[in-house]
C-alpha cells in the first residue's frame, strides 16, 4: 500500500502552514547577555563623563577671560594698588576677591608704627607716629600697632593721610598727650582718624586748623584735672582769624565725628571759626556717652559753638 493511500484513510489531515513573514521566534536572554548590556551602559556612561572633565579642562575661567588684569602676577598688581588712595578705593579693591583682599591689606601698602619693632630697615615700619607722619606722602595709611601707649605732642599734619588703629577695638591703641602739650594732633589738611583713643592730660585731643577731618569710632579723653575748663576734647578753630600755610589748599572745612566716645574736659566740642554744629546725635550707654555731628561751614561767620558732654 502507498503512503499516499494510507494517509487517504486516516480520520484527518494536519497540513503545516509556512510560518508569517514577520514572525520572530522569542529570544532567550541569558545571564551573559544582561551582564555585557550592562558593561555596555557602564561604559557609555564612562564616556560621557570624561567628555564633560574634558570641556571643563579646556573651558577658561571666566575671570581670566573677562578680566585680564588677574592674568598679571601678584607683585605687578600690588604695584598698581600702590597707586589707589587707601580709603575708599584700595579698602574697596580688597572686597573682590580673596587674592585682591591679601594684595590690598599687604603690609608692604601701608606704613606702620610699631614701638617693639627690632628692625626698623624694614621699609614702611617707623618707631613713632611723628616719624611716620613726616615719611608719609600724601593719601598713605598709617597703621598704629595696638598695644602700649604712643607719644603725640603737637604732631602737625599738612597733607592728606588717614590714621587708623591696629587693634580690635579702639582703646587697644593709645595716643597720649603729655602735659604742657597745645594738642596731641593738629591738623591742616583732610584726615581721617579711626579706631583709635586719643587722651591728654590738660588741652585738647585733637586741633583742627583747616581741611575736613573725619573722626570715625575713637576715644577722645581729657583726664580729669582742677584746670578741666582748659581742656577740651575738640577744637576748631577753621575759618577763624588764625593764618594758615598757603601751601596748603582745602576745598571747604568740616569736621566730622561718628560713633566716638568724648570724656572729660569741660565741653565736647569747641568752634571758634565759621564752622557750626549740625546733625548732632547723642547716645547715652551705662558708662559711656557716643557722638554723631558734623562741624560744617554757614553763612555766618565768626560764631562760637559748644557742646557739652552732659547736654
Amino acid at each position: 500500500m502507498s503512503s499516499t493511500s494510507h494517509n487517504k484513510n486516516l480520520p484527518f489531515t494536519c497540513k503545516m502552514q509556512p510560518p508569517p513573514a514577520s514572525f520572530s521566534p522569542p529570544l532567550k536572554i541569558s545571564r551573559n547577555t544582561e551582564s555585557e548590556r550592562a558593561r555596555e551602559t557602564e561604559r557609555e556612561v564612562g564616556f560621557m563623563e570624561e567628555q564633560g572633565k574634558q570641556k571643563k579642562k579646556n573651558k577658561k575661567p571666566l575671570s581670566s577671560s573677562f578680566c585680564p588684569i588677574n592674568n598679571l602676577d601678584d607683585g605687578c598688581l600690588m604695584h598698581i594698588f600702590s597707586f589707589l588712595s587707601p580709603i575708599p578705593d584700595r579698602y574697596n579693591t580688597a572686597l573682590v576677591c580673596h587674592r585682591w583682599c591679601y594684595l590690598a591689606c599687604h603690609p608692604r601698602l601701608w606704613l606702620r608704627v610699631e614701638q617693639s619693632a627690632k628692625d626698623l630697615s624694614e621699609p614702611g615700619v617707623f618707631p613713632s607716629i611723628e616719624k611716620a607722619v613726616s615719611a608719609a606722602r600724601p593719601g598713605d595709611t598709617i597703621l598704629i600697632a595696638a598695644g602700649g601707649r604712643h607719644l603725640a605732642s603737637n604732631i602737625q599734619i599738612n597733607k592728606p593721610l588717614c590714621l587708623i588703629g591696629g587693634g580690635q577695638l579702639p582703646d587697644e591703641t593709645t595716643l597720649l598727650c603729655s602735659r604742657g602739650s597745645d594738642s596731641a594732633l593738629e591738623f591742616i589738611s583732610t584726615c581721617k582718624l579711626a579706631n583709635l583713643t586719643v587722651k591728654a592730660e590738660l588741652g585738647c585731643c585733637l586741633l583742627h586748623r583747616s581741611g575736613r577731618l573725619t573722626i570715625d569710632s575713637c576715644i577722645l579723653q581729657c583726664e580729669a584735672s582742677p584746670l578741666d575748663y582748659l581742656s577740651c576734647p575738640i577744637i576748631s578753630t577753621a575759618g577763624g582769624d588764625e593764618v594758615v600755610s598757603s601751601a596748603v589748599k582745602t576745598k571747604g572745612n568740616r569736621v566730622s565725628v561718628s560713633q566716638t566716645r568724648i570724656e572729660g574736659g569741660a565741653k565736647a566740642v569747641r568752634t571758634s571759626g565759621d564752622l557750626t554744629l549740625q546733625q548732632v546725635r547723642v547716645i547715652y550707654a551705662r558708662t559711656f556717652v557716643y557722638f554723631w555731628f558734623d562741624d560744617a561751614s554757614q553763612i555766618e561767620k565768626h560764631t562760637t559753638q559748644e557742646l557739652h558732654p552732659s547736654n
